[in-house]
C-alpha cells in the first residue's frame, strides 16, 4: 500500500515537473509573441509614472560592456508628451500612411541617453536595454516601440537634457491588430496593413541557421 501511495505521488510530482515546465516556456515564448512594434495606441489609457520607473527598473539586472553602465532614462507621461511628439517619426516602412494615425498617438515614453559618446558597445547594451523594457511593458500589459527617427537636438532642448538620446522609446496600450507571418529567407521582409491588421513578417527558424 505504501509503495502504491509513494507511486502515485512521485506520477503526481512529473506531472507537475512537466506541466509548469511547459506553462513557463510557454509564457516566455507568448511575451515574445506580444512584444510587437507598436504604432497605435488607446488614447483613454494613461501611462502612470510608476509604471515607467517599473519598466526603467531592469536595467538594473542587465548585462552591460564592461560594466560601464553608461545609458540613463527620462521618463516622459502625458503631461510632458507635447514634449517629444513633434520631434519623433514613426512607421518607416509605411510613410504613406504618416504614423501615427490622429487619436492613436503615444502619451508616454522613455527617452534613453548615453552619458558618453556612443561606439558598438553602447549600441549592444542599448539593444540590450530597450529588448528588456519592452519585454517588462509587455508583461505589464502595455507595449511599445524603438523609434530611432527623431531630432536630437530639439529632444535635448525640449526636455532639458544632460546628455544627447541614442533611442526614444514610446510606451502605451496597444491600439492595433498585429499579426506574425512565416516567410523563407528569400521572401519580401517589409511589414504591411490590410484590412486593419498589421502584418509583421518573420524569417523561419529553418532559414535563420546556417548549416
Amino acid at each position: 500500500m505504501a509503495d502504491n501511495y509513494l507511486e502515485k505521488r512521485m506520477e503526481q510530482y512529473r506531472s507537475h515537473s512537466t506541466t509548469s515546465s511547459t506553462v513557463k516556456k510557454d509564457w516566455f515564448s507568448s511575451l515574445l509573441v506580444k512584444n510587437r512594434s507598436t504604432r497605435g495606441y488607446d488614447a483613454l489609457y494613461i501611462v502612470r509614472a510608476d509604471q515607467l520607473r517599473r519598466i526603467v527598473s531592469v536595467n538594473c539586472k542587465l548585462a552591460s560592456a564592461r560594466n560601464r553602465q553608461v545609458l540613463r532614462f527620462r521618463p516622459v507621461t502625458s503631461d510632458e508628451a507635447h514634449k517629444v511628439l513633434p520631434f519623433i517619426r514613426m512607421g518607416a516602412g509605411l510613410r504613406e500612411m504618416k504614423l501615427p494615425l490622429e487619436g492613436t498617438e503615444p502619451n508616454a515614453f522613455i527617452v534613453v541617453c548615453s552619458t558618453m559618446e556612443p561606439r558598438n558597445s553602447t549600441y549592444i547594451d542599448l539593444g540590450i536595454s530597450a529588448q528588456s523594457m519592452l519585454l517588462q511593458a509587455v508583461e505589464m500589459g502595455l507595449n511599445g516601440l524603438c523609434i530611432m527617427d527623431f531630432d536630437a537636438d530639439k529632444l535635448v532642448e525640449s526636455l532639458q537634457l544632460p546628455y544627447k538620446p541614442v533611442l526614444v522609446i514610446a510606451i502605451g496600450k496597444s491600439a492595433e491588430d498585429i499579426k506574425l507571418v512565416d516567410i523563407k529567407e528569400g521572401d519580401d521582409h517589409s511589414y504591411y496593413r490590410k484590412d486593419g491588421v498589421h502584418y509583421v513578417p518573420k524569417v523561419v527558424v529553418e532559414d535563420l541557421i546556417i548549416r
